[in-house]
């Protein structure tokens, strides 16, 4: 892709009646744009009262227009904002008008798009824009403000320093093999490569948090039948959601619901009760269960206090470090609610009915999601990131192994090439129009 030469405009506010609406336009054309609906152009940065007009002269309707100059622009280019009146009717005219003038229908994301392209964001940045927007939580728009704001991209940029300058010694070592001393069989460069690998662990761990802030952490509620999972599910949610009755096997199939906990996000599942049937409904229901299971960033074991001698469900890995254990129906034994103990692990024991021991759970949700941290650091972070991110870890893993079982200096460089590349991908250095196109497009028309 490449900066464009044609002048773009659409309606920047969402659909529907408001005091205020505004149509955003950016291009080269937007000086006599500006011209042919308000009879001049404006003052640079300085809001005026005016009326708009269409070719025929004829008012459209009378706000404010703003014009921001190349290059101090959110796109770069020259760019118009004309706010007026919130209707639909009335901003369809006015955009008309635009296009009237020389302008064009702006595509899903292309304002955002052109501002990466003229260097104004790096594509981070640019999703954090998308990101900002579309945030159903406090903790999620701080996040994306964070990411906006260039701190994910630095922490970046901070490891693809370091990289670099690995790849010169190596690259360097390889140049001038002529040299008495063998600069490859350094002891210090697989100690650099450790080093940047701690790092990239670091960022790796923060990203995930951020991942997680703007997905929401995939939480599946397990157990056996009649443990209370459903009665769980609708005491996270505040409502009930789903059905509760003593029959055993009552949820047959998974039930998605979305949640905020002090401002982090969760989608919790609910699922059937995990054991052996010979009705196929039930069946299919514990079949799709496990696939939830495989899918989770959260498995919540809940076991029925008041039946202790209940084996473990099939398919169970008490091992599994996404699995924590919930022990409900503590109202009817007297267990004391909070931080508790099952089966040799910890658990927490709450009572779903009567929400003893909720607070406990709330909270290790809570830390689940922000890594036992406030989150007050955390920045907004995509799974395409991540992916980038885990690439340029297997290829210095790859590098340093190359070094130290091979003393290949050429093959090492080339894998810290290619893991620099793939850090590139997050800031956009390194990205292919496809990818570039399919960001872009799923943002909002106007952004």
């Amino acid at each position: 892709m490449s900066p464009a030469n044609d002048t773009i405009a659409a309606i920047a506010t969402p659909p529907g009646k408001g005091g205020i609406g505004v149509v955003r336009v950016s291009g080269p054309q937007v000086p006599e744009i500006a011209r042919r609906l308000v009879g001049e152009l404006p003052a640079p940065r300085t809001a005026r009262h005016t009326i708009f007009r269409d070719a025929a002269g004829e008012p459209l309707d009378d706000g404010l227009v703003l014009y921001f100059p190349a290059p101090r622009s959110f796109t770069g280019e020259h760019v118009l904002e004309l706010q007026g009146h919130g209707g639909a009717v009335v901003l369809e005219r006015v955009l008309r008008a635009c296009l009237a003038a020389g302008a064009r229908m702006a595509r899903p994301g292309e304002f955002s798009e052109r501002a990466f392209l003229n260097g104004k964001l790096d594509l981070a940045q640019a999703e954090a824009v998308a990101d900002l927007i579309e945030a159903g939580t406090e903790q999620g728009a701080r996040a994306a403000l964070r990411s906006l704001q260039g701190e994910f991209s630095r922490r970046v940029h901070q490891v693809v320093e370091a990289l670099i300058e690995l790849r010169m010694y190596i690259e360097a070592a390889i140049d001038f093999p002529e040299e008495e001393v063998d600069f490859l069989a350094d002891a210090s460069l697989l100690d650099r490569h450790d080093r940047l690998l701690r790092g990239l662990a670091d960022l790796e761990r923060r990203a995930h948090r951020g991942q997680l802030l703007r997905d929401g952490l995939q939480v599946v509620i397990v157990g056996r039948p009649n443990a209370g999972k459903s009665s769980l599910l609708n005491a996270l949610a505040g409502r009930e959601r789903a059905i509760v009755t003593a029959v055993p096997g009552t949820t047959r199939d998974t039930i998605h619901e979305s949640i905020q906990i002090e401002g982090v996000p969760l989608v919790v599942v609910d699922t059937a009760g995990l054991r052996e049937s010979e009705d196929r409904v039930e069946q299919m229901g514990v079949e799709r269960a496990r696939a939830a299971m495989e899918e989770a960033d959260l498995i919540l074991l809940v076991v029925d206090d008041s039946a202790p001698e209940q084996p473990l469900p099939e398919g169970i890995d008490l091992s599994d470090p996404r699995l924590r254990v919930v022990i409900n129906k503590i109202d009817r034994t007297g267990r004391e609610p909070g931080a508790s103990r099952w089966a040799g692990r910890e658990a927490v024991a709450l009572s779903a009915r009567t929400g003893a021991g909720m607070e406990s759970l709330h909270r290790l949700l809570r830390e689940r999601s922000l890594g036992g941290e406030a989150g007050e650091g955390a920045f907004i972070a995509r799974r395409r990131h991540l992916e980038a991110l885990a690439r340029a870890e297997e290829h210095i893993r790859n590098s340093r192994r190359r070094l130290a079982e091979e003393g290949a200096g050429e093959l090492a460089a080339e894998e810290l090439r290619l893991a620099q590349q793939a850090l590139g991908e997050i800031t956009g250095e390194f990205t292919s129009d496809d990818l570039l196109g399919r960001i872009f497009t799923s943002f909002c028309i106007g952004k």
